[in-house]
């Protein structure tokens, strides 16, 4: 399968930017852009498959909502996808299943998430005593419905601390970033260190960075870039900040976390007829990829356990790629699995030895940087790992992250 072309929205900080526009809205700009940019016809798209986490109770199935929107026709089937951080990535593998099944040569991917909208939520005992008012009839039912409410039902439980939370080990993800932390023995220096790196090479890389970007238009002006990453992160700023996980003995800051964020992501992808057919130059292939699970509370090691898997499927490894992309969603689970593919008998899996250099990795800068609208970011990394191979003439790229709920993913691309 041959990635044909690419462009994302900017990606702004939760509540900033793009805080207007639903997570509906911003998908429907990126398959616009990416419309407008190859010119192909619609019509002869086989699907869109879209990643989403926080789905939209008014936009249930957001892939076709996004889809009709755009101005695909409605013959052509849209669904969304879910496998939490790597949603984005998950279109992607689903399509070139779909093609290695015969059902279909050209589809839209990508991601979209709006975590500035995910919502407050009633507590459960809250809905059923609306529930009891709705139903009453009479006044004085009314007035009994009415009096059953407390105070606590007007609490509300904050959707996004949700679904950062994993129901299976009640850690909230940063809670998985400081266990890695104590048992790689990570310094804060070092967390800090990593994330003003992230924010350096995001402001040195800003031109390649603006060129993935198709602007969105709110509020009567153009959001042409990426509003999170600062000009005066340092490792002794960093320092300042208080952890805000665990805030005794914790490490794990919001510096040195992945921002809250806003964004989609588009791709076209389709076989090699299909861009033949169209006349598209494609920007690379999916050479191979490969999902795995690994314990809940360490999460963060998915990227390892994912790149072993990748290995025993295709034999590439960390060696066999020339650019390097791993979601950063915490300065300290980056480390860890840096440290963990070093030394990959920690966890017992039967690699080799890889030893990551940090200019190898992340050279545009990371999800520090950048922000993690979850429902795109694995499709952002594929799009950044391309543009790369383009831009430096290299062969290959591994993109990988961990998933929350204790999984991984890593694809492998090259150039076509």
């Amino acid at each position: 399968m041959f990635i044909l072309a690419a462009t994302r929205t900017p990606f702004c900080k939760m509540g900033t930017d793009l805080a207007a526009l639903t997570a509906d809205e911003l998908g429907r700009s990126a398959v616009s852009a990416l419309l407008t940019q190859t010119g192909i016809d619609p019509g002869e798209l086989s699907e869109v498959i879209l990643g989403c986490v926080a789905q939209p109770t008014e936009a249930a199935n957001i892939a076709r909502v996004i889809a009709l929107r755009a101005g695909i026709p409605q013959h052509v089937p849209a669904v969304t996808v879910h496998r939490n951080c790597a949603s984005g990535m998950e279109s992607v593998t689903s399509a070139h299943q779909r093609i290695a099944a015969g059902q279909g040569d050209l589809f839209i991917v990508g991601g979209v998430e709006s975590m500035t909208h995910i919502p407050l939520l009633f507590p459960h005992e809250a809905a059923l005593h609306f529930a009891d008012l709705n139903r009453a009839k009479s006044s004085g039912q009314k007035l009994s419905a009415a009096a059953s409410f407390n105070l606590s039902d007007f609490k509300p439980r904050v959707g996004l601390e949700l679904g950062l939370t994993d129901p299976y080990t009640g850690l909230i993800m940063g809670d998985t970033a400081e266990i890695l932390a104590r048992e790689f023995n990570i310094t804060r220096e070092a967390q800090d260190k990593f994330a003003a790196s992230s924010h350096t090479k995001a402001l040195a890389h800003r031109a390649e960075l603006n060129s993935e970007i198709s602007p969105v238009y709110t509020n009567g002006k153009a959001i042409t870039e990426d509003n999170g990453i600062r000009t005066d992160s340092t490792p002794e700023k960093l320092a300042t900040l208080r952890p805000i996980f665990d805030r005794s003995i914790g490490s794990v800051t919001a510096g040195n976390s992945s921002q809250i964020t806003d964004g989609a992501v588009a791709l076209l992808v389709g076989t090699g007829e299909a861009a033949k057919r169209l006349g598209i130059e494609p920007l690379g292939r999916l050479a191979a990829y490969a999902y795995s699970g690994c314990d809940p509370a360490r999460m963060g090691l998915g990227p390892v356990h994912a790149i072993a898997k990748a290995k025993h499927l295709s034999g590439l490894t960390p060696d066999d790629a020339d650019i390097i992309e791993i979601n950063e969603a915490f300065a300290a689970q980056v480390l860890a699995v840096l440290a963990s593919l070093k030394d990959p008998t920690t966890h017992h899996l039967d690699i080799p030895s890889f030893d990551i250099p940090l200019e190898k990795l992340n050279q545009r800068g990371g999800s520090i940087a950048l922000g993690h609208p979850v429902g795109a970011t694995g499709a952002r990394l594929i799009l950044t790992a391309l543009d790369q191979l383009k831009v430096t003439n290299q062969k290959r790229a591994l993109a990988t992250l961990c998933i929350g709920g204790g999984q991984g993913a890593a694809l492998y691309l090259e150039r076509a």
